[in-house]
């Protein structure tokens, strides 16, 4: 932000006030010492809605997996493009699952842009996340937040705001991107999206993409050793693993594939790190 000067967790305005005390978007009882994996992605994207904390487990994981930044941009041009296609495909209402901070270039700007009428649900259970699309959101009457955890599909679905702004009667795009892998074995992710999957109308969309190991799997575990003792542990998955996923749904083409290799749209979408194979995505209808 411009004209801002960083003094530790906190930002000082040109006036000499801390913006710590008026930036709407951090909660009062919000515990700044515990990393967030939402500020720690915002951070990796360039975004200024975190702490230093998030910023030093980024550096640690940098440290342990060099090409995160890469694995961060990769996926977020996945989530536009997945957008968009499905804009193409006649979608205009879209829920998103552990959707982190919005920063550059996220669902309801691209959607809107593209459709005006379009509907956006924001859903995650980092309280600056919430606080921060509750902030952005204010005056948009197509778009809102939830703050839930995606374990609790039906504190989601049964949202004021969920309900207001969906029709579970029309095709709606179920976006899961970069957060199923937080969700682990016991907590059953597939019997979970299969939860969310019933209730979806035909012509329902689910995009998601997952880390996987079965490729640069050094660099992956070494990821998961850093997240370990984190609030927001990984568990990479295999391509079996992720596929079964979308069992009930019928995948598109290309089908499961590495995130860059999804429908690039144009050079920036793919480009040659070698960390676009340790995220794999898909995009699958519900018939």
């Amino acid at each position: 932000m411009p004209g801002l000067r960083i003094l530790g967790d906190c930002f000082e305005t040109p006036g000499g006030a801390l913006l710590s005390q008026v930036m709407s978007w951090v909660p009062n009882d919000l515990d700044i010492s515990v990393p967030s994996a939402a500020r720690m992605y915002d951070y990796l994207l360039g975004g200024g809605h975190n702490f230093g904390v998030d910023r030093r487990l980024a550096a640690l994981v940098s440290a342990a997996h060099p090409g995160c930044y890469d694995v961060a941009r990769l996926n977020r041009a996945f989530l536009r493009r997945v957008v968009l296609e499905l804009i193409d495909a006649g979608v205009r209402q879209f829920l998103d699952l552990g959707s982190g901070i919005p920063t550059v270039g996220n669902v309801h700007e691209i959607a809107q842009q593209a459709a005006p009428e379009a509907r956006v649900v924001y859903v995650d259970h980092d309280p600056v996340a919430v606080a921060h699309s509750a902030l952005i959101l204010a005056g948009n009457d197509r778009a809102g937040v939830v703050r839930a955890d995606l374990r609790e599909p039906d504190s989601i679905l049964t949202s004021p705001t969920t309900r207001r702004l969906l029709d579970l009667g029309q095709p709606l795009g179920l976006l899961m991107v970069c957060v199923v892998h937080f969700v682990p074995d016991d907590a059953d992710p597939v019997g979970l999206i299969g939860c969310f999957r019933d209730v979806l109308a035909p012509g329902s969309y689910l995009g998601l993409s997952h880390f996987t190991a079965d490729s640069g799997a050094a660099e992956v575990n070494a990821l998961v050793e850093v997240m370990r003792d984190s609030t927001d542990p990984i568990h990479p998955r295999s391509k079996a693993q992720i596929t079964e996923m979308f069992t009930g749904f019928d995948l598109v083409e290309p089908g499961v594939v590495s995130v860059a290799d999804w429908r690039p749209r144009s050079p920036g979408d793919d480009g040659d790190p070698p960390e676009r194979n340790q995220v794999l995505a898909g995009v699958a209808v519900k018939r």
